[in-house]
């Protein structure tokens, strides 16, 4: 009979009070962890180890060529790491732990595209660190003497085509795109484009 209780006794030792330790302890160590992916996310070389992420890295770290003049150049993304702030990924892509493992998810199971969606951010995303009215000051100073009349005033950031998104010329991983320069030659026009960042804007997309 002893021997049976203590058999009775020994299927019973994994209690719920056990269970409840037991979940915890899983908690715990999935939180830690993930806490642990998220602190290491924040160097924008992690970003690497998903192969399709490699292209935005180089943009964001290194200057690149133009292939037919081989002039360098360097993207909106490496502008950003390299200003004042010392920008990274996250000051920009901010992903929750659950964002970043759904992600993770998706690479290790191969269902993510490649080259991946452009996303649209909006105006404001940009606008919570950039000074609009600042900004179209800064253009109209630079561009009013090499002008030529009747557009001695001509702005890109004071459009007769009204407010745009900021991403109609802007890129941040890939070459920027001059909207005025698709109807309009100017002098101001022909000086950003010497920049190899920049090129016209295609009549489509």
């Amino acid at each position: 009979m002893e021997e049976n209780s203590g058999g009775a006794a020994g299927k019973k030792r994994f209690t719920a009070k056990k269970a409840v330790i037991v979940l915890a302890v899983l908690f715990v160590l999935g939180v830690g962890g993930g806490f642990g992916v998220s602190q290491a996310s924040d160097n924008p070389a992690f970003c690497t180890l998903c192969h399709n992420m490699q292209k935005y890295y180089d943009s964001f770290t290194f200057s690149q060529t133009e292939e037919k003049t081989g002039a360098s150049y360097d993207l909106l993304a490496k502008r950003h790491a390299d200003s004042e702030d010392q920008l990274v990924c996250h000051d920009c892509h901010e992903a929750s732990i659950l964002t970043q493992v759904a992600e993770g998810v998706k690479f290790i199971t191969g269902s993510y595209l490649d080259p991946l969606e452009r996303r649209d951010f909006g105006n404001q995303f940009c606008l919570d660190c950039h000074d609009f009215e600042e900004v179209k000051a800064i253009t109209r100073e630079r561009f009013a003497e090499v002008s030529a009349p009747p557009f001695n005033v001509a702005n890109p950031h004071d459009s007769h085509n009204g407010e745009l998104d900021c991403s109609v010329c802007h890129r941040m991983h890939q070459k920027e795109t001059l909207l005025c320069a698709q109807c309009h030659e100017l002098n101001w026009t022909k000086e950003v484009l010497r920049d190899a960042v920049w090129i016209p804007k295609p009549l489509y997309e």
